[in-house]
């Protein structure tokens, strides 16, 4: 018999989905069922309602509803807090806080009774008996937190710990931080010393103005006292002549020629005598025919012949000849430097100081997005800390072990889109530190002042080239000795601010030096950039705008370069320290008073024009000048706002190895300044990169802002003391429009100074060509072609036919 057998139906496992879905409408259930039975306590309709509300001020006490009320917000809207960091520990402690304050009141009613057993009776009383009538304080959930509060601060204690805890759960439940907290508190204390500071700053102007009047006062005084003994002084030389003449008129009878007996007369009788002799005067043949009296010469009131000096015809000629040569350095008196003043930094106005409050905030946000972003390229890094610039926000990360560090730099542009940043430039590694420097661009750049900048650095008043340059991104002054560097490359693009930087080094070192220790040489082909500085008593000449003009001066101070080697042969020492060292030791042993030697500081504002016109001569003088100067103590600075390979060629770089790099406009122009990638990154406005001799790579700074009235400020104060005397012998001279043309070959016109040796030179080889003239005497082209016709002219070759040499005619 065939068994029939049936098998059960398979059930289906529920999915992951459908489980979290039953016990999401199961948690909805739950909820509402709370809320529903928290609803009934605080209604307390009827006996359920009553007791319900019993058991929470069991709990709770008196607090019964404020808890109720955060139960049910926290029931209905609790996954939507717990988003907020702070706010549900924050209603915590909010809670606990009340209830010691309830608690605290019924201890202080009560009077020291037994407050856990007094609360504990009194609730269950309330309980059993269905009824709400008396002051439960905090429950016995407030009597617990109460007991030890008030062991440890009494009664009154607890009062005031209640309050603090009410107070820190409210403010965790703000929309605020800690981090919002100290900023506002750092930014209360900024704004007072920001006030402190203007005020000691107003107070510190005040006093200068008070100083500069009495100074005034006493000048005017001790002037007017000097003009009174001047005059006192003329009256009685006047009188004292006076005097003399009469005696003289008195000595000798001019009709007898006898000296009247006695040599004195009184008064009354001078005053008759002398105007009848003060208007007789007697012919020659009269005085001649005078017979005069023996008697001795030295008895004469008047001044023999020795003490007149007679001025003979040589002396003449001397006098002369010493009138035209004038001294080319006039040697500073003691009065002349001690009459001179430095600039104070008073002349600078203050500018306010930008709050940095907002940057804070955004660089903890931007410290999770740069851990997240790099999390999503599978990079592991810790952001280690934060340094917040003027201009951009450095953050130093550590990579884990084993990252490399290209693939950190490779995100810079991906590291830019998380950021929402205009771009971000990566430092791998930071020079000195294991870690990678990220630096992001502020949302608002903090502008440096000067007057901020020249404060913060506290430079060596005895190193007069060492200048501030800039804050880095730590909120340090940088600064530089030019004397170290030994000359400065500055290169960036139009409004990059490198304009602004080379009036703040020529201001920082007018700020330290006398007239007597750095002299400069300005040169500005735009004619508008340094024109200021003209009739300050610093300049060698007067600002040279004319680039032809500029070759030459820059050849001129080639040759004062070789000058003083010469001199520094002479008396057996090395650079200019040493010489001025031996001047100085000269002049303590004698009278006689040597001139120190002053640094010079040659300025080029605008490089690219003067290569334009004279590229060869220009580039022979910088790289002559940039390879044997520092020991001369002369230094160049070079400004150019087309940094490309033409204008800083490959020997004007390896004799300039220090530079400042502004923003410009692509790679290849950082690398032609900086030899790297980074200046295309910058932001402007001052945001540079600066790469001194001797630092394996650039730092980044925020240079200072100097403004155009702060320039005028102290040249004015500096023309009001002394004037401009220049010296001759850097004197470019004038020229004409037939020389030095583009090629900087220099110009052959009539009577070329190389006629007589390219004559030579044809009639030794009995050849003549341009191509050979411009290679044997090293000229250009266009010189080698003049001298060509010159010499046609001359005779010496006959005329050009067609491809063929030209002839020979002298032997």
């Amino acid at each position: 018999m065939k068994k029939n057998s049936k098998k059960g139906k398979a059930t289906r496992r529920p999915t992951k989905a459908e489980v979290a879905q039953r016990q999401k409408i199961q948690q909805v259930l739950l909820r509402l069922l709370g809320v529903f039975l928290l609803i009934f306590a605080a209604t307390r309709l009827g006996v359920f309602g009553v007791t319900a509300y019993n058991l929470v001020r069991f709990v709770a006490g008196s607090t019964a509803y404020l808890l109720i009320a955060g139960l049910v917000i926290l029931l209905l809207f609790g996954h939507r807090l717990a988003r907020h960091e702070g706010v549900i520990s924050g209603f915590l402690l909010f809670i606990v806080g009340i209830l010691v304050e309830f608690q605290a009141y019924m201890d202080w009613y009560f009077k020291g009774a037994d407050l856990f057993g007094q609360t504990f009776q009194v609730a269950i009383s309330e309980l059993t008996n269905f009824r709400v009538s008396q002051f439960l304080g905090g429950g016995m959930l407030g009597a617990l937190v109460y007991m030890p509060i008030s062991f440890l601060f009494a009664n009154e204690g607890s009062f005031l710990i209640g309050a603090l805890l009410i107070a820190f759960g409210l403010f965790f439940m703000s929309p605020w931080t800690v981090y919002d907290l100290a900023d506002f508190v750092a930014m209360a204390r900024e704004k007072q010393k920001e006030h402190d500071h203007v005020r000691a700053e107003k107070r510190a102007i005040r006093q200068e103005e008070k100083r500069l009047r009495m100074e005034a006062q006493e000048a005017a005084r001790v002037e007017a006292e000097a003009q009174a003994a001047l005059v006192a002084e003329e009256e009685a030389s006047r009188q004292a002549l006076l005097e003399s003449e009469a005696m003289e008129k008195r000595a000798i009878d001019m009709e007898t020629g006898e000296i009247p007996s006695g040599s004195t007369f009184d008064e009354e009788f001078s005053r008759d005598f002398e105007p009848q002799i003060s208007t007789y005067e007697p012919y020659a043949d009269e005085i001649e025919n005078i017979d005069y009296p023996d008697f001795p010469m030295e008895d004469l009131p008047f001044q023999t012949e020795n003490e007149f000096p007679v001025l003979l015809a040589e002396d003449e000629e001397f006098l002369e000849e010493t009138e035209v040569v004038t001294p080319v350095r006039k040697q500073p008196t003691l009065k002349e430097r001690l009459a001179y003043k430095l600039p104070s930094i008073n002349l600078f106005a203050p500018v306010k100081a930008t709050s940095q409050v907002n940057e804070k905030k955004l660089v903890r946000h931007n410290i999770k997005v740069l851990e997240d972003t790099f999390a999503s390229f599978g990079i592991k890094v810790v952001v280690e800390r934060a340094e917040i610039g003027p201009s951009v926000t450095r953050y130093e990360i550590k990579p884990a072990v084993g990252v490399r560090v290209n693939r950190i730099s490779n995100l810079a542009d991906d590291l830019a889109l998380a950021l929402a940043a205009k771009d971000v430039r990566i430092e791998a590694p930071i020079p000195g530190k294991s870690l990678v420097g990220i630096e992001v661009p502020n949302a608002e750049i903090a502008p440096v002042s000067f007057r901020e900048l020249w404060e913060q650095s506290k430079t060596d008043a005895n190193k007069l080239l060492e200048v501030p340059l800039g804050k880095a991104v730590n909120g340090s002054a940088q600064t530089f000795d030019l004397t170290r560097m030994p000359h400065l490359l500055v290169a960036g693009s139009t409004g990059s601010g490198k304009s602004v930087a080379v009036n703040g080094i020529i201001s920082s070192i007018l700020m330290k030096a006398r007239p007597d220790q750095v002299k400069f040489m300005m040169i500005d082909p735009k004619m508008v950039e340094l024109s200021v500085y003209n009739d300050i008593p610093h300049l060698l000449i007067p600002v040279v705008t004319n680039p032809r003009k500029a070759s030459r001066a820059l050849q001129k101070v080639v040759d004062e370069m070789e000058n003083r080697y010469e001199l520094f042969s002479k008396v057996g020492v090395r650079n200019i320290e040493g010489y001025n060292a031996k001047v100085e030791e000269f002049n303590s042993q004698t009278e006689e008073k040597q001139i120190p030697l002053p640094l010079i500081v040659v300025i080029v504002d605008e490089l690219a024009d003067l290569m334009m016109v004279a590229s060869k001569e220009v580039e022979d003088a910088i790289i002559r000048l940039g390879q044997k100067a520092r020991a001369a103590g002369i230094h160049m600075i070079l400004a150019t706002q087309r940094p490309s390979v033409d204008v800083i060629s490959g020997l004007i770089k390896a004799n300039v190895p220090s530079r400042v790099a502004f923003a410009v406009a692509s790679g290849t122009d950082s690398r032609t300044i900086l030899g790297e990638n980074g200046a295309e990154k910058l932001l402007g406005r001052g945001d540079m990169l600066f790469h001194p001799i001797g630092q394996s790579a650039p730092m980044r700074l925020q240079g200072s802002f100097i403004s155009d009235d702060d320039v005028e400020r102290i040249v004015t104060f500096i023309k009001d003391q002394a004037e401009a005397e220049y010296d001759e012998n850097f004197d470019p001279g004038e020229v004409s429009e037939n020389d030095s043309d583009s090629s900087g070959n220099g110009g052959a016109t009539e009577g070329d100074p190389l006629f007589a040796e390219a004559k030579a030179l044809v009639i030794e080889t009995q050849k003549a060509s341009a191509s050979m003239i411009q290679r044997r005497l090293s000229v250009g082209f266009n010189r080698a072609t003049r001298l060509m016709e010159e010499l046609e002219e001359a005779g010496v070759i006959g005329p050009a036919e067609g491809t063929k040499p030209r002839k020979v005619l002298e032997k």
